[in-house]
């Protein structure tokens, strides 16, 4: 590697180190790639408790924390349970902060989404005077795919999500699911390769030695930022090609 192109690398390390810090401290739940509980995937609707009494709110949520982004409701979850659900390629963080859906969870609606998350999955807007989201043609419900990262220590199920009817919510569960391998497929999802986390990010190494058997000036490229990468702490891995492709713009 010419001394240019090093240099080039180092900058590149720097600025990915800076930005994925700050990423990380954006959204705690987001941090958590290499420890999955569970993953699977369900029906997700909406909803929006403010206290305010307008459009249905039934009041303050369950765990007593304030109506805010990223709070989720779940039939059968600990409150407090932390998490992301993807849709569509869009990953968000969520935490259990509230109990429902009721009567939709026994037909498969297993999980609230605050509006302002389903908003931002959908492309929609949050509307702060109905409560509701516009702009996604009245849509309610989206099929997202879900990864828990921390149960909460209360009472409810810690396993894949069960209707609120059974009373689950209720009950503490001193058997938690047992974590998924990273090449066990989620439930109702694609399989995941051994070396891809559940969002197909790569979790091992791949760097590939050359036929004479060492290494090429890519690899070392791709495994000296990994290793910056892995040391800022932020808990997010990039795939070997995603970082080769920024190496290679950067030196050629």
């Amino acid at each position: 590697m010419s001394r240019s192109g090093l240099r080039a690398l180092v900058l590149l390390t720097a600025s990915a180190v800076g930005a994925l810090t700050i990423a990380g401290t954006a959204a705690h739940a987001d941090s958590d790639t290499d420890r999955v509980m569970l993953k699977g995937s369900t029906t997700a609707s909406y909803f929006w408790d403010d206290s305010s009494g307008r459009a249905g709110d039934t009041g303050l949520p369950a765990s007593g924390k304030p109506m805010q982004k990223g709070l989720a409701a779940s039939p059968s979850w600990p409150l407090l349970t932390e998490g992301y659900v993807v849709y569509k390629g869009k990953r968000m963080p969520f935490f259990v902060g509230d109990r429902g859906p009721g009567e939709p969870s026994n037909r498969g609606v297993m999980l609230d989404l605050d509006a302002k998350t389903f908003a931002e999955l959908t492309g929609g807007r949050f509307n702060s005077s109905t409560l509701g989201v516009d702009g996604v043609g009245g849509e309610g419900h989206i099929e997202v795919d879900y990864v828990i990262t921390k149960w909460g220590e209360g009472v409810g199920k810690k396993n894949y999500p069960v209707a609120f009817s059974t009373g689950a919510w209720s009950e503490r569960d001193s058997s938690p699911a047992t974590p998924p391998k990273a090449d066990e497929p989620a439930q109702g999802g694609r399989s995941v390769p051994a070396d891809e986390n559940a969002d197909g990010w790569l979790t091992k190494g791949d760097s590939k030695a050359t036929e004479s058997g060492e290494e090429s000036d890519d690899t070392v490229g791709t495994t000296i930022l990994a290793g910056a990468l892995a040391a800022a702490g932020g808990g997010v891995v990039l795939g070997g090609e995603r970082i080769r492709t920024l190496l290679r713009s950067r030196m050629h």
